[in-house]
């Protein structure tokens, strides 16, 4: 009984002893498997940075360029031989961290909204200067103040004039001479200097008939309108020639706004606009560019835009403030460009670049390209060169892409 029992016990102590050297023979052939295992994963693997893809380390580490810590690349990530040498290329964590967006190429299509500012003034081409036509003293001012509305032949001063008489004088002294050949020539002579002088015919033919010379003259309204500048009073002196008084036709008035210089090609002449007024609110005109001012203000950067507008009622006045608008085809452009947003493009000064995706790569891969800009829109350019239509671009972030560009020693928005 005694040896069944000894048996049975060395029976399971052999047992135990065996299970313990198979575990322990399994446990090694797993962890050495596994090192195996591990080392050739490691020893196949890539490391690079996440900001400065062009590094490439066999173990992990830190960036040389950056000090940040090395990523291990996904397969399928290492850069084929064909890329360009200048190309730019991100890792998608690099492409997070710089918040990196990019649009596709449009072409050009639709209007533009150009808003404008102006006043109204007087039509020069209905505006007349009334001028002393002889030197004197203002004896009697008939218009009190501007605003003053005058008819065509309306007296509007009279004027004392030595000269005038002394011209006068030799027209009663031709009339009073003996009759000889030369006294029709006197007499013409004489007229002809009065009539020079804008003196009226009807003053003219008082004085042959009197013989009767006179000091005063008539100052006429050479138009009908209203006053709209004074420049003498009564009994002020004036020379020949000088200016009294403007007087404008305010039947149709022009409405002239202001444009800026980057508005002016996408605005021509016979152009709709539509405008406002502060004094006419709720209202709504409209009329057509009847001119473009071909010279710019050095100071405000704008050039004059011209609307030319009935006014029989008078409810324009001059110096009225105007807010315009002007939808701008873009269709002289649909051919010869696209758009693109303006934070998609690089300055550098002479040159404006873009960076433009390539889509033939799997890792994101940007290069830099020089295009040639055409007319500002609100929110973006016309591109006339350098790009095509259906190209993806960046839209935000190319500073961050220009910068691993620069560090890398290739081609950037400062070194072509």
């Amino acid at each position: 009984m005694n040896m069944l029992k000894d048996k049975q016990w060395r029976y399971y102590v052999l047992t135990l002893l065996a299970g313990l050297l198979l575990g322990v023979g399994l446990r090694s052939c797993i962890s050495c498997g596994g090192s195996t295992a591990k080392e050739t994963e490691a020893g196949d693997a890539v490391w690079t940075c996440s900001m400065d893809p062009q590094v490439k380390q066999p173990q992990a580490g830190k960036c040389p360029i950056c000090g940040m810590d090395l990523i291990m690349m996904k397969k399928g990530e290492t850069p084929s031989s064909t890329v360009d040498p200048n190309a730019v290329m991100l890792s998608d964590e690099a492409l997070a961290l710089a918040n990196v967006e990019t649009a596709i190429v449009g072409a050009v299509n639709g209007s533009r909204e150009i808003r404008l500012f102006g006043k109204i003034e007087p039509n020069q081409r209905l505006q007349q200067s009334q001028s002393a036509y002889v030197a004197g003293r203002i004896e009697r001012l008939n218009i009190n103040a501007v605003g003053d509305f005058v008819s065509k032949g309306q007296t509007l001063a009279v004027i004392y004039s030595p000269e005038l008489y002394t011209a006068e004088q030799e027209l009663v002294s031709a009339l009073n001479a003996p009759l000889s050949n030369n006294q029709s020539l006197l007499i013409d002579a004489a007229v002809e200097k009065l009539r020079l002088l804008n003196i009226p015919k009807s003053q003219i033919d008082g004085i042959i008939k009197s013989k009767k010379a006179s000091p005063y003259v008539q100052l006429k309204a050479n138009t009908s309108g209203t006053v709209v500048k004074k420049q003498v009073e009564q009994g002020d002196y004036v020379k020949q020639g000088q200016p009294l008084l403007q007087i404008a036709n305010l039947g149709r008035v022009w409405a002239v706004f202001q444009a800026y210089e980057s508005d002016l090609p996408f605005i021509r002449k016979g152009q709709l606009v539509q405008f406002t007024a502060e004094a006419l609110p709720g209202e709504t005109f409209t009329g057509r560019v009847t001119f473009v001012d071909p010279v710019l203000n050095g100071m405000t950067r704008t050039a004059g835009i011209r609307v030319e507008i009935s006014n029989s009622g008078g409810r324009f006045k001059p110096e009225m403030l105007l807010v315009g608008n002007v939808a701008a085809s873009m269709q002289r452009y649909a051919d010869e460009g696209v758009v693109i947003p303006k934070s998609a493009v690089l300055w550098t000064g002479k040159r404006s670049v873009v960076y433009v995706k390539d889509d033939v790569e799997e890792q994101p891969t940007f290069l830099l390209r020089q295009v040639t800009l055409g007319p500002s829109l609100p929110d973006g350019y016309v591109v006339l060169d350098g790009l095509a239509e259906g190209e993806e671009i960046v839209t935000n972030g190319a500073f961050a892409i220009d910068a691993a560009a620069q560090l890398d020693g290739k081609h950037s928005m400062m070194k072509q």
